[in-house]
């Protein structure tokens, strides 16, 4: 009896003790970190939380290595709505005018690689034009195409334009040569609006 009397003291006594320790070390240790909502203003400002810039790209694509995105909808709008307001030129005998962006083909894009942002395209476009030159004392009416074949970014200064007559049955060889000869004074400015437009999309 004496034995098992012992015993069980002995077990109260170490149970004790185990619950001071579970105390002081639970007292000592440090507190448990406090959840904290995060500023998005704050966020923004830091970037990544290292003090780096904001990653370009989407929310997915944090560590900005490979995203694309396709602008062909802005860029295709945009070339119409440059293209579309050059007017018309004056000519010593005649005058011409653009009515139309006919034909607008091709794609424009933004790729940000390794966190930094690069734009192209790739365009093939046509312009419908109409004028009148005076051609055997008599005032002729023209229609036709001023066609600019496939070009990308950063050779607006190498654009090609062709002139594409509607009807030319009639005219002499030297009033075809006269006609596009004029017609591709439109070339300056068609390359202005595309460097326009080259800006813009670098901004996107």
């Amino acid at each position: 009896m004496e034995d098992t009397a012992a015993a069980t003291e002995a077990t109260a006594e170490k149970a004790s003790s185990y619950r001071y320790w579970v105390r002081e070390a639970t007292g000592d240790a440090a507190p448990l970190p406090v959840p904290r909502k995060l500023d998005p203003a704050a966020a923004a400002a830091n970037g990544n939380g290292n003090g780096n810039p904001p990653p370009l790209g989407s929310v997915w694509n944090q560590a900005g290595t490979w995203e694309e995105k396709n602008l062909n909808s802005w860029a295709n709008s945009r070339i119409k709505d440059l293209l579309g307001s050059l007017g018309s030129l004056d000519f010593p005998t005649g005058k011409a005018s653009i009515d139309e962006v006919s034909k607008c083909s091709g794609d424009a894009f933004q790729v940000t690689v390794r966190n930094k942002k690069r734009v192209g395209y790739n365009y093939e476009l046509s312009l419908r034009f109409r004028g009148e030159w005076l051609i055997k004392e008599e005032n002729t009416k023209v229609k036709g195409h001023l066609d600019i074949p496939e070009f990308s970014f950063g050779e607006v200064d190498d654009l090609e334009l062709q002139v594409r007559l509607s009807d030319d049955k009639g005219l002499a060889s030297d009033d075809k040569t006269r006609i596009c000869k004029d017609l591709k004074s439109f070339l300056t400015l068609i390359q202005e609006k595309m460097r326009m437009f080259e800006e813009e999309l670098k901004g996107r």
